[in-house]
């Protein structure tokens, strides 16, 4: 396995082997301490990035995905056995969907399945950028249609929005032309990004993460509460924060895409992160929203706090770029890339018009909208352990979903395409 090991440095008058001891005991006593919330939180909660259970009688996955060659250039370092430990996620997150139909009715995503609506929206770009940034679907003054899913990270749909969770924001450009490097979808015309109200990730090691979805997958609660002893000190204290978070409106909330991507090509290529946050002007173009909560909040009150908004007017958001310091890595996605060291960047303005967005039609149309980050011009390729596990298992799981809900999984070319 390819993993970094911090040690302190060691004090005078201690040797290094005390000093590790050092370390390490102080690394088990938080870790203990965080247990019994981590601990707490999954025995009612099951991440997005979770699968439910591990049937041995489930189907394969379909077709393989080829596996996404790494890149040194930009720091990328593949683990042992990696492509293998994908595979074996793929067939747990399908099994996943294959269990959803007997209890909601249908398949839903094992990846925020509860949407608070799929909105209509116009992606401006800038127009004066720096010659870095200006590439991909970043070109200075373009607009692009949209569609964004708001939705919440648990995986249960029917869970309250006032309970803490994970939010995402899930964006879809069309009309982007080019050739994409996701194999199957080629000649699409969209560009995704994905993101979520975090900006780090639980874990980067593939082998722990397929063990994380064991152990909180498993019916016993021993398991339960040694899942922080699979997650390590940080990777616990992440997952307690994207699950107790709590937020007043799906576009008064930031989003960060947690895991870098690629901007650029060649040898002007760098690594970047990207975020979503609220956007006001006092020219009143982009309103100011401030909601706050409920008194007595009902279980879809994000959705009610998002339809009430674009019922009397529209939301702004910007989108930023955060390219990356040299000493950053792209591998550990559970720091964050502090933003004194690495500013970010607005490269475009996201406008979500007055609109009605709340009917069985638009509904529908957005449970069968599928978001991927490998869709995607090469400019933006997904760097990470964690994007290359994404590459294998979202295409599974989007298929599955689709096939058991007799819906065909196309890609959208503008907004009025259904």
């Amino acid at each position: 396995m390819n993993k970094t090991i911090l040690n302190d440095p060691a004090r005078p008058g201690r040797t290094d082997s005390e000093g590790t001891s050092g370390t390490w005991l102080r690394q088990m006593a938080v870790t203990l301490v965080l247990a019994m919330a981590v601990a707490l939180v999954a025995c009612e909660k099951t991440p997005s990035y979770l699968a439910h259970s591990e049937r041995p009688d489930a189907p394969r996955p379909h077709a393989q995905i080829p596996y996404p060659r790494i890149d040194p250039f930009l720091g990328e370092q593949l683990h042992e056995g990696e492509e293998q430990v994908a595979q074996k996620i793929a067939v747990l997150m399908e099994q996943a969907i294959q269990e959803t139909p007997r209890k909601y009715g249908m398949a839903i995503r094992d990846a925020h399945p509860k949407a608070h609506g799929c909105v209509q929206a116009q992606f401006h770009v800038e127009r004066n950028l720096p010659p870095g940034l200006a590439t991909g679907v970043f070109q200075p003054g373009h607009t692009y249609e949209a569609w964004i899913r708001f939705s919440n990270s648990n995986a249960d749909p029917g869970q309250a929005d006032i309970t803490g969770d994970g939010r995402g924001m899930a964006v879809k450009l069309m009309g982007v032309p080019g050739e994409k490097i996701l194999e199957t979808e080629r000649e699409a015309t969209t560009q995704d990004f994905v993101m979520i109200s975090h900006p780090v990730f639980i874990m980067d090691d593939p082998t722990d993460y397929l063990t994380f979805q064991r152990k909180m997958t498993s019916a016993s609660w021993v398991d339960k509460v040694l899942l922080p002893f699979t997650l390590g000190v940080k990777g616990s204290w992440n997952a307690l924060q994207i699950t107790t978070k709590t937020i007043e409106n799906p576009v008064q909330a930031r989003y960060w895409s947690m895991v870098p991507y690629q901007l650029g090509t060649g040898r002007e290529r760098q690594a970047i992160k990207f975020s979503a946050k609220p956007f006001s002007d006092s020219g009143q173009s982009c309103p100011d929203i401030r909601d706050e909560f409920p008194s007595d909040p009902e279980p879809n009150f994000l959705r009610t706090a998002l339809r009430r908004t674009l019922a009397g007017g529209k939301a702004c958001m910007q989108f930023l770029i955060q390219p990356r310091a040299s000493f950053m890595s792209v591998e550990n996605s559970q720091d964050e890339w502090n933003e004194s060291d690495a500013p970010f960047i607005r490269v475009a303005t996201i406008e979500i018009p007055r609109q009605e967005f709340d009917t069985p039609e638009k509904n529908r149309h957005c449970e069968d909208l599928s978001f991927n980050p490998w869709h995607a011009l090469p400019e933006h390729r997904p760097l990470g352990a964690v994007n290359r596990l994404r590459k294998v298992i979202y295409p599974h799981i989007s298929e599955s979903r689709h096939m058991l809900n007799a819906a065909p999984r196309i890609e959208p070319r503008s907004l009025s395409e259904k």
